[in-house]
C-alpha cells in the first residue's frame, strides 16, 4: 500500500486542525524544576465507517544502525462498535522516517489473529504494547488474552499474558504465546499484562507489571512480575507482592517506570487513579490517590494513566474530569501531560498541558514511546463509543471525532538519557 501522506507543517496543521488549543498547547510554563518541551501533533491514520473502529495504538522501535532513524512498528486493532471490547487481529502501521509517511495497516491474521477454542470460544490477543528490547535486539509485543462466547467477553473463562517477537525482515511477528505461571500461583486462572507499561533491566531482565483475581473474587490485584527473556521465549523468574484496595473492581492497568533510582507504579480503579513506589521494583508501599499539588483529587477514574520519563523529571499522561467535557464517556478526553513532583506523589497543576484535544471520543487507551533523546511519543486513537443508549458516534460527528489515530510528539528542550543498546 502506499505511504500515507504527512501533513507540510506538523504545528501548523495542528492548529488547523484543532484551533487554538494546539497553539496553547504548544507553550511550555516557566517555573523552577519544569522540564520544558514542545508538542506536535500528527495524524498516523483516519478513516471510520460506523461499524468498526482503530483502538490501542501503540508503537515500537527498531533501530537500523548506520546512523539512520529507526524503523516504527505501531500495532492497533479493529473494535466491533456494536459490542463490548470486541476485538480482531492485531495490525501495524510502519514507517522508516520518523513518521514522516506512514505503510499499512497490515493485518497480521495468522500469528496476532483470533483463535477459535472447543465450545464456541474464540480468543484473541490484546491490549497489546511492543517495546524494544535492548539485550535481546528484539522488538516484544506483550499484551493479554480476552475470550469470547457469542462475540461476547466471558468473564468465566480464563485470561493469560500473551506475547510475540517481531521479525523486521520478514516484518512479520511470531504467532502468540501465553507466559507460564506456576501451577500453585493463586492468580494463574485470570492474570494478565494488557496495556501495562514494563521497565527493562540493563541486564536484560523485564519488570512486567500484571493485574488478575482469584476465582470468586470480584476485585483485581496487581503486582510486578521479574522476567527473563533469551529474545523467544519470555519466563517469569521473581513473583513481586500483591497490592490491592477494595471496590471498584480492585487495582488494574498497572504501569512501571524507573525515576531517580526508585520505581513508580501508576494504578486503574473504577473511583480514582493510585500510584505507589517501591525501591526494588518489586514490593511497593501502600497506594495512595492521585492528586493535585494543592490536595485536591485530580479526577482520573476508570481509565489507565501511563508514563513519559525524562532524566530531569517524571510525568504523568492520563484524562480527568473537570475539562468541560461531560460529554465524553468516563470523561477520557482530552488526554493530558503533567509533571509530578516525585517525593509528594503529586500532579504539578501548573505543568498540565493537553497532549491530544477532545473532539468527542474517548481517548483512553494509549501508548508512550521513547524514540530518541530528543523525543518520546504519546499515540492514541479516537475510540468511537459513547454513552447508551446511543452507543456509537455517528460518522459525521459534528465535534469532528472521526477515529484518526494520532502521535503527539513531545519534542525534549535539554536531551533525555536514551540508548538503543
Amino acid at each position: 500500500m502506499l505511504p500515507l501522506p504527512r501533513p507540510v507543517s506538523l504545528l501548523l496543521a495542528s492548529a488547523l486542525l484543532f484551533g487554538s488549543a494546539a497553539l496553547a498547547a504548544d507553550r511550555a510554563p516557566i517555573e523552577t524544576g519544569v522540564v520544558q518541551y514542545k508538542v506536535l501533533l500528527d495524524t498516523v491514520t483516519r478513516g471510520y465507517d460506523g461499524n468498526y473502529c482503530w483502538v490501542h495504538p501503540r508503537a515500537g522501535i527498531v533501530p537500523r544502525g548506520d546512523n539512520r532513524s529507526p524503523a516504527f512498528v505501531l500495532t492497533m486493532q479493529k473494535l466491533w462498535l456494536k459490542g463490548s471490547d470486541v476485538f480482531f487481529a492485531l495490525t501495524e502501521m510502519r514507517s522508516n522516517d520518523l513518521g514522516r509517511a506512514w505503510m499499512g495497516p497490515y493485518e497480521h491474521t495468522d500469528t496476532l489473529g483470533r483463535r477459535n477454542e472447543p465450545n464456541g470460544v474464540v480468543v484473541a490477543a490484546s491490549d497489546f504494547w511492543p517495546k524494544w528490547h535492548a539485550k535481546s535486539g528484539k522488538l516484544l509485543g506483550i499484551g493479554h488474552t480476552v475470550r469470547y462466547t457469542k462475540n461476547r467477553v466471558d468473564g468465566t473463562l480464563s485470561r493469560q499474558t500473551v506475547y510475540s517477537v517481531y521479525d523486521p525482515i520478514q516484518r512479520t511477528w511470531t504467532p502468540w504465546r501465553t507466559l507460564d505461571l506456576p501451577a500453585d500461583d493463586p492468580a494463574s486462572f485470570n492474570s494478565g499484562a494488557g496495556s501495562v507499561q514494563r521497565v527493562d533491566l540493563p541486564n536484560g531482565e523485564i519488570l512486567l507489571p500484571v493485574y488478575g483475581k482469584r476465582k470468586g473474587e470480584a476485585d483485581n490485584r496487581s503486582r510486578v512480575l521479574r522476567c527473563g527473556f533469551d529474545g523467544t521465549t519470555l519466563t517469569v523468574l521473581e513473583r513481586g507482592a500483591e497490592i490491592a484496595v477494595k471496590g471498584g473492581r480492585g487495582l488494574v492497568e498497572p504501569s512501571l517506570a524507573r525515576f531517580g533510582g526508585k520505581f513508580y507504579l501508576t494504578l486503574r480503579n473504577d473511583t480514582a487513579g493510585y500510584v505507589a513506589t517501591s525501591s526494588d521494583g518489586l514490593n511497593f508501599d501502600a497506594p495512595r490517590l492521585w492528586r493535585w499539588d494543592d490536595g485536591t483529587d485530580l479526577g482520573n477514574y476508570n481509565t489507565q494513566q501511563h508514563w513519559v520519563t525524562h532524566r530531569d523529571g517524571l510525568f504523568l499522561v492520563y484524562t480527568r474530569r473537570g475539562a468541560s467535557n461531560d460529554h465524553v464517556i468516563r470523561h477520557r478526553a482530552p488526554l493530558f501531560m503533567g509533571q509530578i513532583d516525585p517525593e509528594k506523589l503529586v500532579v504539578r497543576r501548573s505543568t498540565e498541558r493537553i497532549l491530544v484535544p477532545d473532539r468527542g471520543a474517548r481517548l483512553g487507551n494509549f501508548g508512550v514511546t521513547e524514540v530518541s533523546a530528543d523525543e518520546t511519543w504519546v499515540t492514541v486513537a479516537e475510540w468511537m463509543q459513547t454513552f447508551s443508549p446511543q452507543l456509537i458516534i455517528p460518522v459525521d460527528n459534528p465535534r469532528g471525532a472521526d477515529n484518526s489515530v494520532f502521535a503527539a510528539r513531545i519534542q525534549w528542550q535539554q536531551p533525555n538519557d536514551f540508548d538503543f543498546r
